[in-house]
């Protein structure tokens, strides 16, 4: 037998991780990513250690760690003071109605706008649904007061104009709240509408038409294809807005604020605000803002919970 030439083995070249080949090939992606990286640890994770200020009867001159521990002594204290009640019970009233009012309102946009066959007409409508989303609350509270004043308010004038009464949308509690509740619609009603349109954007066109050969019209294709195909987007926005009960938004709340009407505007963002930056008790405020967190985050998982246990019974 000949000898083989060549016979020493010849060992393969160790190939590299398809991850460090991609995190050599794409390098400076990695190094742009890390500023927002970067912000998020200290300004977010890194503001974590602010709570133990909760459970202190903290001043600014000893620091976090001279100022004296007192366990819930902070809690108590917030607890039994005469505006957290209110606090409570304003927080959880208007945003449950802000729920139920703005909640469904992008849903039923959504599915109009989807009906609507001239291209250039949705465009335009869409446009000028979401503008509103992209314009700060100062803004919109600088409008609000020049449309709904009660002495030189357009609305006001036009009304008068026409023999009515004014009316004292930002002046009175009862009509601050509906006026409240329905710019609040306004300006968040264009955002959803995006989120259920690019839901109903995923239905197959197959259904519609099985739909239609079933003799079903607009009306019975919408809620008979459209919204159980959407249903899981509803779900999850549904948690995440019951995530928000107890939260309110504090640049709405003050943008549309009136000393003349302020039963409803005392709201647990606010009385952070006044108790943290106007009369400078932090522990007070970093109590309340710690709770109102605890309690978002109780009402996010058992919404949760609620929406699976439903799912198993085909309920949803």
């Amino acid at each position: 037998m000949k000898e083989k030439k060549g016979t020493q083995a010849v060992a393969a070249p160790k190939r590299k991780s398809s991850g460090m080949l991609y995190l050599k090939k794409n390098w400076q992606l990695y190094v742009l990513i890390i500023l927002p990286l970067l912000f998020i640890f200290i300004f977010k994770y890194g503001a974590y250690g602010g709570l133990t200020i909760a459970f202190k009867n903290y001043k600014a001159a000893k620091g976090f760690a001279g100022s004296d521990w007192v366990g819930f002594k902070i809690f108590e204290k917030i607890f039994t003071h005469r505006d957290f009640g209110r606090a409570v019970k304003n927080t959880l009233f208007i945003n449950l109605l802000d729920l139920l009012l703005s909640f469904p309102a992008p849903i039923i946009l959504a599915l109009l706008l989807n009906e609507i066959r001239v291209k250039w007409f949705k465009k335009v409508t869409q446009t000028l649904l979401y503008l509103p989303h992209f314009l700060s609350w100062v803004i919109i509270g600088a409008l609000a007061y020049q449309l709904f004043s009660l002495s030189n308010g357009v609305v006001n004038a036009l009304i008068a104009n026409a023999g009515g009464s004014p009316i004292p949308f930002l002046q009175e509690d009862t009509w601050w709240l509906i006026t409240y509740l329905l710019i609040g619609v306004w300006q968040t009603m264009g955002w959803g509408t995006i989120i259920y349109l690019a839901a109903i954007t995923s239905v197959s066109p197959d259904l519609y038409e099985a739909a239609r050969v079933d003799g079903a019209g607009r009306w019975m294709q919408c809620w008979h294809v459209t919204l159980p195909c959407i249903r899981s987007t509803i779900v999850t926005l549904l948690i995440m807005n019951l995530g928000k009960l107890m939260q309110g938004s504090f640049e709405r709340i003050y943008a549309l604020y009136n000393a003349k009407a302020s039963e409803y505007s005392t709201m647990i963002p606010v009385l952070v605000y006044r108790w943290g930056i106007e009369g400078g008790k932090l522990s007070e405020a970093t109590a309340l803002g710690l709770f109102q967190s605890i309690i978002g985050l109780i009402l996010v998982l058992l919404s949760d919970f609620v929406a699976k246990r439903l799912g198993e019974d085909g309920l949803l």
